[in-house]
C-alpha cells in the first residue's frame, strides 16, 4: 500500500476544499493531509490532495497552471461574482451580439490585470476579504497580473431575452478568478454577469482523466493515493538520476554539481525512489525539499 503520495481528486459540488481534505485524513487514516489549490463549494472537478511527505509537493502544485470549463450567464451580477451569492443586479442581455461577446473575451486573453472577486480568501489587513464583505464592508483588492494563455467559447445559448449563457473553456495561471472573467464581461456590456457552473479540468499535467470520485476512494481505502511520491514527482518536475554517493549527499541535504536544467527538479536514486527537490544557483545544485529520509 502507498502511504505517501497524491491523489487526483474529482471533487463534488458542495464540499469546501477543506471538506475534502478531512474526509481524505479518516479513508487514509492520517492527519497530515494537504490540498493543492482552493475549489470553491460551488465548483467541481481537479484537486490534488497530497498525503504524508507528498504534503511537501503541494507547494508546487499550487503554482501550476490550471485548466477550467465553465458557463457565464450574462444579464445577472451577484454579490459572489458566482451562482452561490445573490442576485444584485438585473438586465435584459438578450440583444448582446455574439460578436460582442467574442470580442469582449478576446479582451481577457494574455497577460491582464484582474481583480479578484471581493468575496474571496484574499486578505485584506489580515482579515479574508469575504468576512469583511459579509460584514458590510466596501473592499477593495488591487488587481493581480495573470495570464489566460487559452480563452475560447464553446457555446452561446440564448433561452430567452433576459440571459444569455456561454459555455467557455480555459488555461490560465495560478491566482486567475474564472468568476472575475464572468464579472468582467458582464461589466463591460453593461448587462452583468456571473459564473453558474465551473469544473477544473487540469491542474499542470493531471488531468480528469485520471481523477477518482470519493466514492471511488471510499471503496479502496485505506490505499487511496493514486500518484505514489516517485510517480507524482517524475509527472510534475523534469528529473535527474543521482549516483549512489550523490543520494548519499543529497539525503543528508549536501549540494550535488549543477547539470544545467532550468527550474526545480526531481532527483531520484538509483533504487528509483525520490530524494529531493533541487534548484541551481550559485554553482551547485541544492535542495529546495529533502523528500527521502536520511
Amino acid at each position: 500500500m502507498n502511504t505517501d503520495g497524491l491523489i487526483v481528486v474529482d471533487k463534488p459540488a458542495g464540499m469546501t476544499s477543506h471538506d475534502v481534505v478531512a474526509r481524505i485524513r479518516r479513508l487514509a487514516k492520517t492527519r497530515r493531509v494537504g490540498h493543492g489549490g482552493t475549489l470553491d463549494p460551488m465548483a467541481t472537478g481537479v484537486l490534488i490532495i497530497g498525503v504524508n511527505r507528498a504534503t511537501r509537493l503541494l507547494t508546487y502544485v499550487i503554482g501550476s497552471g490550471k485548466s477550467y470549463a465553465a458557463t457565464i450567464r450574462l444579464g445577472q451580477s451577484t454579490i459572489t461574482d458566482d451562482a452561490e451569492g445573490d442576485v444584485t443586479a438585473t438586465t435584459p442581455a438578450g440583444h448582446v451580439t455574439d460578436e460582442a461577446i467574442h470580442d469582449g473575451l478576446a479582451r481577457q486573453r494574455g497577460e491582464i490585470d484582474q481583480v479578484p472577486s471581493a468575496v474571496s480568501a484574499i486578505k485584506i489587513k489580515g482579515e479574508r476579504a469575504y468576512k469583511r464583505v459579509r460584514e458590510g464592508e466596501d473592499v477593495q483588492i488591487p488587481a493581480r497580473r495573470v495570464t489566460i494563455s487559452r480563452l475560447e467559447i464553446l457555446d452561446i445559448r440564448r433561452t430567452d431575452d433576459d440571459v444569455v449563457d456561454i459555455d467557455i473553456d480555459v488555461t490560465c495561471s495560478s491566482g486567475t478568478y474564472i468568476r472575475a472573467i464572468a464579472r468582467d464581461l458582464g461589466t463591460l456590456l453593461e448587462v452583468g454577469g456571473h459564473l453558474t457552473a465551473l469544473r477544473r479540468t487540469a491542474v499542470g499535467d493531471m488531468t480528469l482523466a485520471e481523477a477518482r470520485t470519493l466514492e471511488q476512494l471510499e471503496e479502496s481505502a485505506p490505499d487511496v493515493v493514486t500518484l505514489p511520491m516517485a510517480e507524482a514527482a517524475r509527472q510534475a518536475f523534469s528529473q535527474r538520476e543521482a549516483t549512489a554517493e550523490e543520494a548519499k549527499v543529497l539525503s543528508h541535504g549536501g549540494p550535488l554539481d549543477p547539470v544545467g536544467i532550468t527550474g526545480p527538479y526531481a532527483v531520484f536514486a538509483p533504487t528509483g525512489e525520490v530524494l529531493a527537490i533541487v534548484s541551481e544557483r550559485e554553482g551547485k545544485a541544492r535542495a529546495e525539499i529533502v523528500l527521502a529520509p536520511a
